[in-house]
């Protein structure tokens, strides 16, 4: 009797090994069932979600799309850029404005602006790449800051860098209440820049606003959009 209460015992306990181990095989077919991103090829995965987005992601927002580790999608992300460069491909997967995103490659600008521009183009004046480039190295920054700075009123010219998204409000100067103006992620964006540090060593040959002439100018009329000084 003794004989059949251990078998009975020792069966039970087989049988309780048994669940027990077959248990984290259930609960990870339970998570994923209840994520369906993550079964899915990690590299292939990351490309298709690369093609249709229309500014830079952040390896984090991946992560937690595709319901991996954020070190294994940064791994990832790497993995596939060198690929692209070693192979040549016409575009580039760079990592800029704080996220991860596509773009063409360099060599092939040519190819692209015959496709996109078809004889036209849509580039920024000489007078707008020069107003960027003082608020990138001043922002915060008023209008009338830039003015000096330029020699020229420069409203017409920052209306259009308003409306093309490089450049934004950021709050008023203390006393004078002007607005002031910041670059955006946009503009790094466009510039291919991480961040404002990536920026060249100019700021310190740009002269001091403070000692230009001219520089209270916010009242001047503004020009039309058009009118890029």
């Amino acid at each position: 009797m003794s004989d059949a209460v251990a078998d009975v015992s020792g069966a039970a306990g087989v049988a309780e090994t048994a669940a027990a181990a077959a248990r984290p095989e259930k609960e990870a077919e339970k998570e994923a069932e209840a994520s369906p991103t993550a079964g899915l090829p990690l590299r292939p995965a990351l490309e298709a979600v690369l093609m249709v987005v229309d500014e830079p992601v952040t390896a984090g927002h991946l992560a937690k799309v595709l319901d991996r580790r954020p070190r294994e999608i940064s791994d990832a992300l790497r993995e596939l850029s060198d690929e692209y460069t070693v192979q040549g491909r016409g575009f580039d997967l760079r990592h800029v404005a704080g996220g991860w995103r596509f773009y063409t490659r360099a060599a092939y600008a040519p190819a692209v602006e015959g496709f996109v521009l078809d004889g036209q183009q849509s580039r920024l004046t000489q007078a707008a790449l020069e107003t960027l480039a003082v608020v990138a190295y001043r922002q915060p920054v008023s209008r009338s800051r830039v003015s000096a700075v330029r020699g020229v009123n420069c409203d017409g010219v920052m209306r259009t860098l308003l409306q093309r998204g490089l450049i934004a409000e950021a709050g008023t100067e203390d006393g004078t209440g002007a607005i002031l103006y910041r670059t955006t992620n946009y503009f790094l964006e466009r510039m291919g820049l991480r961040g404002l540090d990536e920026l060249p060593e100019l700021a310190p040959f740009l002269p001091d606003a403070d000692a230009v002439e001219g520089e209270s100018q916010e009242g001047v009329p503004s020009f039309d959009v058009d009118d890029e000084t």
